[in-house]
C-alpha cells in the first residue's frame, strides 16, 4: 500500500505536469492575439510579410520607373499647361513612393531594383523572379509605345500620354488586385497601407486623365 508520502510525490508531479500544460496553451493563445506591432517587436521590428509582398514591391518599382520616365518627357515635348501640372504630380509622387519601396525591400533584405537601370523603362522586369506575378507587368508600355510616345510633340503628345499613362495606371490596378487576391499577402501594415493607397490615387487620376481627354477630343473636332 503507498505511503502518504509517496501519495504526495505523485500528486505533486501530475500537478506541475497540469500547470506546464496550461502555461503553453496560455502561451500559444497569448501568441496568437499578438498585434502586428506587438509581433514586429518580437521579431526585431520587422512584421511578417510574404514572397508576394516582396514580388509586388519589385514589381511596382519598375512600374512606377517607366511612369516618370514618361512624365519627365513633357517639358521637354510641349505638353500643355494642365498636362505638365499632371506630369509634375506623377514625377514626384511616384519618385517618393519608389524611395519608399527600395527602403522596404532594403530592410528586409530582399533584393532592391535599380529604378535608374535602363531596363525599368521596358516592359518587364528582366531577370528577376517574380513568381506569383506576371513577367509582363501589366499595363506598362512596350518599347513600340514608348518610342511613339517620345516622338509626339504638343497636343499629339498630350493625348497619347493620357492614352497610355491610362493604360498604365489601369495596370497597376490590376497589380494591386492581383496582390490582395494572393492568400496571406498585402497583410503586412506598409504593404497594406502602400497598396490600397496607389489603389485610390491611380483611380482618381485614371478619372481626371479620362476627363482630360475627352475635352482635347471635343476641341479637336470643333
Amino acid at each position: 500500500m503507498p505511503t502518504r508520502s509517496r501519495l504526495w510525490n505523485v500528486a505533486t508531479v501530475l500537478a506541475l505536469i497540469a500547470t506546464a500544460a496550461t502555461s503553453g496553451r496560455a502561451q500559444v493563445v497569448a501568441a496568437s492575439v499578438r498585434t502586428p506591432a506587438e509581433q514586429a517587436n518580437l521579431d526585431g521590428g520587422i512584421m511578417p510579410f510574404t514572397r508576394a509582398d516582396v514580388d509586388f514591391m519589385q514589381g511596382m518599382i519598375g512600374h512606377h520607373a517607366q511612369a516618370v520616365v514618361m512624365a519627365g518627357w513633357a517639358p521637354s515635348h510641349g505638353a500643355s499647361a494642365s498636362l505638365s501640372i499632371l506630369c509634375q504630380r506623377i514625377d514626384v509622387a511616384q519618385r517618393d513612393e519608389i524611395a519608399f519601396m527600395q527602403r522596404w525591400l532594403s530592410e528586409r533584405k530582399q533584393t532592391v531594383p535599380d529604378a535608374n537601370a535602363g531596363n525599368m523603362a521596358g516592359p518587364h522586369m528582366a531577370g528577376m523572379d517574380m513568381s506569383g506575378m506576371p513577367k509582363l507587368m501589366p499595363g506598362m508600355l512596350s518599347p513600340e509605345q514608348m518610342n511613339q510616345l517620345n516622338g509626339a510633340r504638343g497636343t499629339a503628345f498630350d493625348q497619347l500620354f493620357l492614352t497610355f499613362m491610362i493604360q498604365h495606371h489601369e495596370g497597376a490596378l490590376t497589380m494591386v488586385n492581383t496582390l490582395f487576391d494572393t492568400p496571406g499577402a498585402g497583410q503586412e501594415l506598409y504593404v497594406f497601407r502602400f497598396a490600397s493607397d496607389v489603389s485610390a490615387d491611380q483611380e482618381t487620376e485614371i478619372d481626371r486623365m479620362h476627363l482630360m481627354l475627352s475635352s482635347l477630343t471635343r476641341d479637336k473636332r470643333q
